[in-house]
């Protein structure tokens, strides 16, 4: 970020439920992406809460015969114990009912009425309860909420409302002049094709009348606050906006708005508008994740109520108490790219834990460890310069130092990962490759001794470089490696330097591996028939196919994966969209008639395989360079993937 401090947000999330994985995953990212910064040394600040007025909140309590206030009091325990036990660092837990943020939204509101951006009106149409939100009979999908599908119903009201259509051109422009404020950029195309429309101005009351839960407005104490004007003024008021000005210039504007997609037009239509009637900087970047999926829809409590234990798909959640919270904080981090939706399963979590954390960093630090316990009782040697035979683990490492960093600046998370994983296999490749057994046996214990340290250097670099998504573990593998206590929180300075150890220290005994393996029950398969064996008949030799090609034919061509970076339609072309792709280091464009099987937005992250040294041609205007592969059978067609993270421009063949 250019911006000096970095401050991220997340929604601030209604408390007449509990939390679940969306409330999660947003929340983990932002504590990763702060806990990051500061590694990097930047100066950071994490806002979090929960959002306390509406119409829900009211109907809540008075099922549970509460007032109001008591069930928040009771439910926002629930947060709060949540983000303890998956170690939320937030700076500040905000309350919409606590006295500092109505106090902040009255004057808003009031400085807008004075200043007759606020107006009075009747209002006829038709309102989401769930959603508490009005609609036009246009909006209306089926007669029902666009949103959540649920019934709606039609009301004739006054309210006030705030003229957030007088800033619909400015929006558009302001959009258009700044590509970082809502991404990624499928998420800003789409504001941008809401914003076609004619922008209506924004109901901001409910009379107390129909609901009693909310702040009052300053100007008519007949009526409240709809809860999405006060809701979005918290990532102002919590960081002092009209109470701490020092504090607020230090903070705003927000580096990131973390959302989810399905909150995407309150936070770049809504919300922008408002600081711009506000005269107030808009947020830096506006960035809109996916969703977890399982068997292809949105996870949700409602989609779990109705079945069985067995139909019943896995609940992230409950890997918590399976299988630790560092896991699932990994897992989250690494296996999403963020922006794209991604299928959640317990299977896909197993296989990733096993083979990252398992086999690939727990046998690194097993290996470690225990080699020098045996040979050097536990005292780690001292160091020397890396020479040839170290020269790709320390290169590896540095990789990994620089992909993290970029992760973390540019919210490319499981990329960086995915190198610190890279470095943790040339870590093993380099242990089988020195055979440090041998040496043993050959007594060259000096020489074990410098294969050992340097294992344990390129430990120390992975440790600091996954402690913002594994905190515990990290320190725990920290520790094991004999950093100090006061050293133990790693920075990003020391993680670009080797040989940063202390010889001579004396390491903690590996009780337990640090990332055990997770062992899968396999059903036993089914009695089979035995079939009398049949004679095998002598081998026939296989006809041959016509058009074929010998292996200098296949080594002409350059197939390399590429990560699509964008998507989008060629106009007046209905099977053809342009694709954007990195290629390592490249960045090329793609024209393929892939339309009719993948919708833009679905693209962005995948990991596909391309022929890169096919000539350039012209389709419809626009050069394309490249050709993806895909499989395709009658009308499916499936383009080619790995079913292993690769980086980009990996050779395929």
């Amino acid at each position: 970020m250019s911006k000096q401090n970095f401050y991220v947000t997340t929604p601030i999330y209604y408390v007449n439920d509990k939390p679940h994985i969306g409330h999660s995953y947003t929340t983990i990212l932002a504590d990763v992406l702060a806990r990051g910064h500061r590694l990097l040394g930047v100066d950071s600040f994490f806002l979090t809460g929960t959002d306390e007025h509406g119409l829900k909140v009211q109907q809540a309590a008075q099922k549970l015969n509460r007032s109001p206030i008591e069930h928040c009091d009771e439910t926002v325990k629930r947060f709060q114990e949540l983000w303890a036990k998956l170690g939320i660092t937030y700076d500040y837990f905000i309350r919409t009912t606590e006295e500092r943020h109505k106090k902040v939204v009255q004057e808003i509101l009031q400085d807008l009425y004075d200043r007759d951006l606020i107006y009075a009106a009747n209002y006829e149409g038709w309102y989401c309860v769930p959603c508490e939100r009005f609609f036009t009979e246009k909006d209306l999908v089926d007669g029902k909420c666009p949103d959540c599908q649920r019934a709606v119903e039609s009301l004739v009201e006054k309210n006030y409302f705030f003229k957030m259509s007088q800033y619909q051109q400015r929006l558009i422009d302001y959009i258009n002049e700044h590509p970082d404020f809502i991404q990624p950029s499928h998420r800003r195309q789409e504001t941008l094709g809401f914003l076609q429309k004619p922008l209506g101005d924004l109901c901001i009351s409910r009379p107390k009348a129909r609901l009693a839960w909310g702040i009052d407005l300053p100007f008519d104490k007949d009526y409240v606050t709809y809860v999405w004007f006060d809701a979005l003024v918290n990532y102002i008021s919590g960081v002092g906006y009209r109470t701490d000005e020092a504090n607020f210039r230090r903070w705003w504007p927000a580096s990131y708005h973390l959302i989810g997609k399905d909150i995407l037009t309150t936070h770049t239509v809504y919300w922008p508008c408002m600081l711009m009637a506000l005269e107030l900087e808009l947020p830096k970047t506006v960035f809109a994740h996916g969703w977890w999926l399982t068997q292809g829809a949105k996870m949700s409590k409602t989609a779990m109520q109705g079945q069985t234990a067995q139909e019943r798909p896995s609940n992230p959640m409950d890997m918590i108490d399976k299988y630790g919270v560092d896991a699932l904080r990994y897992y989250l981090m690494s296996a999403m790219s963020l922006g794209q939706d991604t299928e959640f399963s317990e299977e896909a979590f197993i296989l990733k834990f096993n083979s990252e954390l398992a086999n690939d960093l727990g046998n690194l630090c097993s290996r470690t460890v225990k080699m020098l316990e045996k040979n050097f009782d536990s005292v780690l040697p001292p160091a020397n310069e890396p020479g040839a035979d170290e020269a790709a683990l320390v290169a590896a490492c540095q990789n990994a130092v620089a992909a993290m960093r970029c992760g973390i600046e540019h919210m490319q998370l499981d990329r960086g990962i995915a190198e610190v994983i890279a470095a943790v296999r040339e870590g093993n490749r380099y242990f089988d490759a020195q055979k440090p057994w041998i040496l043993v046996k050959e007594g060259k214990l000096e020489q074990l001794g410098s294969v050992l340290r340097h294992t344990a250097e390129c430990l120390r670099i992975v440790s600091g470089l996954l402690y913002p998504v594994m905190p515990e573990k990290m320190l725990q593998l920290r520790r094991q490696l004999g950093v100090e206590e006061k050293k133990l929180v790693p920075n990003m300075d020391k993680l670009s330097q080797w040989n940063c150890l202390t010889a001579g220290v004396k390491l903690p005994c590996l009780e337990a591996p640090i990332f055990p393996r997770i062992e899968v029950k396999k059903e036993k398969p089914a009695a089979q028939v035995r079939e009398k064996p049949q004679k095998a008949s002598a081998p026939q030799p296989a006809a041959i196919a016509p058009n074929v090609i010998g292996i200098e034919d296949f080594a002409k061509l350059n197939l390399r994966t590429a990560e699509v970076i964008s998507a989008e339609r060629v106009p007046e072309a209905d099977k053809l969209l342009c694709l954007q792709v990195r290629i390592g280091d490249e960045e090329r464009q793609i024209v393929a008639g892939i339309a009719e099987f993948y919708k833009p937005e679905e693209l962005p992250g995948k990991l596909i395989v391309i022929v890169a040294n096919l000539k350039p041609r012209e389709l419809r205007g626009l050069v394309s360079q490249g050709m993806l592969l895909a499989a395709k059978q009658g009308k499916k067609l499936s383009l080619i993937t790995c079913d292993q993270p690769f980086v980009s421009g990996a050779s395929v063949g």
